[in-house]
């Protein structure tokens, strides 16, 4: 049997909103595999894909076979737990992200939700599986994800005049009124009214005219500019006035008076660093505005889009299917802990190298990012019983399974299959990877 480890070419999707050029991970990554792919100075390039979805399929780099042929012919690739719960295809999706201006407000569907939407409109929504996803820093992001506190809510409403004007002063008040004295309240009674107030008030903004939404925009960027560091009444401990305002500001020349310079008022702005890692549920609301990541998700490619988008919106569902869970953007980031199943070598302990796991709270997918920082440290995965996936976004070494050896460069994707040790071993001061895989022994109980 042919040796499970296959270096893949992948290919890369071009969306407006993805950096351009060579200053795009995406497209690098993607010209250091791809024979037949060149860099177009001006063209965007957003998202390099890893994985067997049909949208964008990796393909064995020999023999041009799609990934999902050569599990289709031999489900050992996977194992049978896996192919047995997840069909004949990776559970999960690897992605590389460039982001150089806004991702649409979206959120992706549950199961059950996917299922109706793809059954009602395939073309929009083309799976009918969920969309969990992780997103890995690889250089300094920001984005904005989940709903703020309340209380935070509460404060733009009363110190950024034109969000007050958008939703209505009654309904303004309303949700002022509701949630007040029970913003942290841990009652379920409590949360639960929150969260319709919430709704009410979220559904109130999504409903805006547009010529209502192109004045109000008009008059927020002429205050934001006027203020700066006294914005939204000098903004927050977690994000000043005139970081607000500058965000604003930079918003508003991608999407001229687009209503998601008001949806930022109701949600979280996250920064992260190289390394930092979020985990955003299905139903979660969200919008990445700009860095490159490492992203993992469940195997669909469903969004429900409602700003900062020339694409189709639905802002109907989107309003009925998120959760209207509200938290610091502290509850969403994660903490990555060492990696138990690899073992370092001397080498690789005493330049301080190590294997770092994101395991988010699903069964399809876990990442670990391994750093080697000396030439001859090595890093020697056990066997685990599911497929994985790894990417080099920095250096040069090596990967072996069994007897055979791959060079690995910055951009090079691997394959490995269910039940095959790995070796990494790197050729520099700097060789860092991220494995994505499936195991599902330890997350029955998830």
């Amino acid at each position: 049997m042919q040796v499970p480890l296959i270096r893949l070419q992948c290919g890369v999707n071009s969306y407006d909103w993805g950096k351009v050029g060579k200053t795009s991970a995406a497209a690098k990554f993607a010209a250091a595999t791809a024979d037949d792919f060149s860099i177009q100075a001006d063209k965007p390039y957003a998202e390099l894909w890893m994985g067997t979805h049909p949208s964008n399929p990796s393909k064995d780099l020999q023999t041009k076979r799609t990934l999902l042929d050569l599990i289709e012919d031999n489900q050992a690739l996977l194992s049978t737990e896996v192919s047995s719960k997840f069909g004949h295809k990776l559970p999960f999706l690897f992605k590389v992200l460039s982001i150089g201006k806004a991702l649409s407000i979206q959120a992706h569907p549950n199961k059950k939700l996917a299922e109706q939407l793809h059954s009602r409109d395939s073309k929009n929504y083309p799976d009918d599986n969920h969309k969990p996803e992780m997103t890995i820093a690889i250089t300094p992001f920001d984005g904005l994800c989940g709903f703020r506190p309340l209380a935070e809510i509460s404060h733009f409403l009363h110190t950024v005049p034109s969000l007050k004007k958008l939703v209505g002063e009654s309904a303004a008040q309303e949700f002022i009124s509701v949630v007040n004295g029970k913003e942290t309240s841990t009652n379920k009674e409590d949360e639960v009214t929150n969260k319709k107030a919430l709704q009410k008030l979220f559904g109130a903004l999504m409903s805006a005219q547009k010529l209502d939404i192109e004045s109000k925009a008009e008059e927020l960027i002429s205050t934001a500019e006027k203020e700066g560091l006294n914005f939204a009444g000098g903004g927050l401990s977690s994000t000043s006035g005139q970081e607000l305002a500058d965000l604003v500001v930079r918003l508003n020349k991608q999407f001229p008076g687009d209503i998601g310079l008001f949806v930022l008022f109701f949600l979280n702005y996250v920064k992260l660093e190289v390394g930092e890692a979020m985990f955003l549920k299905a139903d979660d609301i969200h919008a990445y505005l700009s860095g490159d990541i490492i992203e993992c998700m469940a195997a669909s490619d469903n969004v429900v889009r409602a700003g900062f988008t020339p694409k189709f919106k639905d802002v109907d569902t989107l309003i009925d299917m998120l959760t209207y869970s509200y938290a610091p953007i502290e509850e969403q980031k994660m903490n990555p802990v060492d990696y138990p199943y690899v073992t370092l070598n001397a080498t690789a302990y005493s330049s301080g190298s190590q294997a770092l796991l994101y395991d988010p709270p699903i069964e399809e997918f876990s990442v670990v990012k391994t750093d080697l920082k000396k030439t001859g440290a090595k890093a020697t995965f056990e066997q685990i019983s599911g497929p994985s996936i790894f990417i080099c976004t920095s250096g040069e070494g090596k990967i072996s399974v069994g007897p055979k050896v791959e060079n690995v460069k910055a951009g090079y994707v691997f394959f490995v299959g269910a039940t095959s040790e790995v070796v990494l071993e790197s050729l520099g001061d700097d060789f860092t990877t991220f494995k994505a895989f499936c195991e599902l022994q330890g997350k029955e109980k998830l």
